[in-house]
């Protein structure tokens, strides 16, 4: 049974979700910035830096980035990074790669994970691109050793371009002595701030859109609200704009207000 809200607007399916389908993605400027940068990065073979706040964005516009490889060429391997050792970093990226091993050896798992690779991009012709999603969580010493993933053939060969994801201190992680020999390597970097006023109302009509509905259902007020109590970031916004409808379904009013929204804003942190 569909929530009382989702009838009362119309809506065919939950609007403002997070499993949202990739060819549902918007291309706003900021998601063809990041795959500009993650075409560039991986066309060289090197390594590409997405930064931005909590929710701004970035693995959704890396997801779209990600999409637009065909994948009879190319094989992207998305790992999900944790504040784990680098001995963890590598068990987690050879699973990503199907490589059945109980090593607990650094070398043993670095050369099975270059080995495997290799056979990718040379024997099934498969261009492997690693995307390290979370990467502000990685230890210092996994970028003091990431870079020598990228190193084949007396480092001749660009088997394996890497796109960096994460928060803003990844930047300063990067700025650490041991951290310059991987950051050498960037090529391309993209900072995700807060959308506009303006990119907000596109953003939210959007979705409603992909939803089911075709008007909008925010007040220029509410749309104002929402962009001001997200600061622009997706994730919040989302959260404001399904609660605020909420709000408004519950008082049967088929616009939402201001005063939706505030409401909305009490249930979240």
């Amino acid at each position: 049974m569909k929530p009382s809200y989702l009838n009362f607007f119309g809506f065919e399916n939950e609007p403002f979700g997070a499993s949202i389908r990739v060819d549902h993605i918007l291309q706003t400027a900021e998601v063809l910035s990041v795959s500009d940068r993650f075409d560039y990065a991986v066309r060289l073979g090197a390594i590409g830096l997405v930064t931005g706040e909590v929710g701004s964005g970035k693995s959704t516009a890396l997801r779209w980035a990600a999409s637009r490889l065909h994948p009879s060429e190319y094989r992207t391997i998305w790992v999900t990074a944790s504040s784990g050792s680098i001995l963890e970093f590598y068990r987690q990226l050879a699973s990503e790669l199907e490589v059945d091993t109980n090593s607990f050896s650094r070398a043993v798992l670095l050369r099975t994970i270059r080995r495997q690779v290799v056979e990718l991009a040379c024997n099934r012709k498969l261009k492997p691109v690693l995307v390290i999603d979370e990467a502000s969580l990685l230890r210092i010493e996994v970028f003091a050793e990431l870079h020598t993933l990228t190193q084949f053939e007396a480092d001749s060969r660009p088997y394996l371009p890497i796109i960096l994801a994460g928060q803003n201190n990844l930047v300063d992680l990067l700025l650490y002595r041991t951290s310059v020999p991987l950051a050498s390597r960037i090529v391309a970097r993209c900072h995700l701030q807060g959308i506009t006023r303006d990119g907000m109302e596109d953003y939210l009509n959007h979705h409603l859109k992909i939803a089911g509905v075709a008007q909008s259902l925010f007040a220029d007020a509410a749309l104002t609200a929402i962009q001001q109590g997200s600061g622009g970031l997706l994730r919040r916004a989302n959260h404001l704009a399904r609660g605020a409808l909420i709000a408004a379904a519950h008082e049967k009013t088929h616009l939402v207000s201001a005063e939706h929204v505030r409401i909305a804003s009490t249930e979240i942190v």
